[in-house]
């Protein structure tokens, strides 16, 4: 009586498509971006609502690169590229504290943007 009349299988959370490094890597140009109009102005309103804003990017970063990170890649993806784990932490603590929402350096966005480059470029690979 409770027993499933159909099973289904799914091999995804949701339907092909919806997962994309573009959205890390948006945000991170914001975060660049915030930085750099922040080193242009002299004005301390402003300057204020850039850092504020480069840091709410800079969360919107790590959320898109975890959604990736736990969500799309599956363990057959760390086992053929070994350095993935190790790259995603370093990309979601370049976007964190120690990284962008620290820093108005800009040399600090260019090396995240550098590694969510890294994390496309993987992710692409897997999608052939």
């Amino acid at each position: 009586m409770f027993s499933p009349k159909v099973t289904v299988y799914a091999h995804c959370d949701l339907p092909c498509g919806i997962y994309d490094p573009a959205q890390a890597k948006i945000e991170a140009q914001s975060v660049k971006a915030c930085m750099q109009k922040y080193a242009a102005s002299t004005d301390p309103d402003f300057k204020a609502r850039a850092v504020a804003i480069k840091e709410d990017r800079s969360n919107m970063v790590k959320e898109h690169l975890w959604v990736l990170w736990t969500d799309y890649f599956k363990p057959n993806h760390f086992e053929a590229y070994p350095n993935l784990h190790v790259l995603f932490n370093d990309a979601t603590k370049l976007a964190g504290a120690a990284g962008t929402k620290g820093t108005n350096d800009v040399e600090v966005a260019d090396k995240l943007l550098a590694k969510i480059d890294e994390i496309a470029e993987i992710f692409w690979a897997t999608k052939k």
